[in-house]
């Protein structure tokens, strides 16, 4: 089982922008799916980015189309979301997580997390307006 350590919360002002990185603990395989939620307080937990460890490019939920983009560095095990032009919508808790048996790239609907079984502990972004 993999573990993932998330980390490069913090406070910042709308427009700013963060990197949050998530260590894994072990080579990621080629058929994993890896994908950040978040979740802030009294709403359901929302996939955010996600990514097909054999693709370069991610897939998005609406709200951060275009100003968020995930990324991941096989050799160095580790998934990152590059957070561009926060909005304090974007205050929540984000979560890295795993499903180690997808066969192709999806974001589960809000309030699920279908495959997505293995996580890591969350790290808080504010955004102050």
């Amino acid at each position: 089982q993999v573990q993932l350590v998330a980390s490069g919360g913090d406070s910042v002002q709308a427009g700013g922008s963060l990197r949050l990185s998530c260590a894994a603990s072990k080579y990621i395989s080629s058929s994993n799916c890896l994908a950040w939620f978040r979740q802030a307080p009294g709403r359901e937990r929302e996939g955010v980015a996600s990514i097909y460890t054999g693709a370069r490019t991610g897939i998005y939920a609406d709200s951060v189309k275009g100003r968020f983009t995930i990324s991941r560095d096989n050799i160095k095990n580790t998934l990152y979301l590059q957070m561009n032009s926060l909005k304090p919508e974007d205050t929540a808790e984000y979560y890295c997580a795993a499903d180690q048996d997808c066969t192709s790239i999806y974001l589960p609907p809000p309030g699920s997390i279908y495959g997505y079984v293995t996580w890591g502990q969350g790290t808080q972004v504010t955004v102050s307006s």
